[in-house]
């Protein structure tokens, strides 16, 4: 069996990584280290610790606070920016369950 490689450049193509610090990742987006702290309060996105207790984001979770950043600047208070997102995702996912089960012709409705 091939030996996987342990290589720390591996872990950043990998878009779950905790690669980001707070600051970097408040910067990346645009916004500040308390919008990130707000995101995390309102449960959109749970940045993982550092050993030391640090937050740590990942590109999948910037993308989140991306899109609220978004939609907070267009207006949306961030509790209703936080939700529109949750359901957005849930609706994506939704939609590819269903589209999976009509695949394998699970979803046809019975005559």
């Amino acid at each position: 069996m091939p030996a996987r490689s342990t290589r720390p450049a591996d872990k950043f193509d990998d878009d779950d990584y905790p690669a980001y610090t707070m600051g970097r990742a408040a910067e990346m987006i645009g916004a500040t280290p308390a919008f990130l702290r707000a995101l995390g309060e309102h449960r959109l996105i749970t940045p993982l610790r550092s050993d030391g207790g640090h937050r740590r984001y990942s590109r999948y979770q910037l993308r989140i606070a991306g899109r609220a950043r978004e939609l907070v600047d267009s207006g949306t208070p961030i509790e209703a920016a936080c939700r529109i997102i949750i359901l957005e995702d849930q609706l994506e996912e939704a939609q590819r369950i269903n589209e999976e089960l009509r695949g394998r012709g699970e979803a046809e409705p019975s005559a």
